[in-house]
């Protein structure tokens, strides 16, 4: 129910320049957050697709 009132009123709501600057704030630390993420994991990351496309190779060879 709450919903409809929030659709349907005229809710004269804005967005202040502090809150754009915290929404791109969130977005670079979400970005820079992952990126961190990834290149701490590189070589796990690359172990495992080596070892799932590996995978492939030895197991079509074996239906020849």
């Amino acid at each position: 129910m709450n919903l409809i009132t929030v659709f349907l009123r005229n809710n004269m709501a804005y967005l202040d320049p502090g809150s754009g600057s915290y929404l791109l704030q969130l977005l670079i630390a979400g970005l820079l957050g992952s990126l961190f993420v990834i290149r701490a994991s590189w070589d796990r990351i690359k172990t495992f697709f080596r070892r799932l496309f590996s995978r492939r190779d030895d197991d079509s060879s074996d239906e020849e």
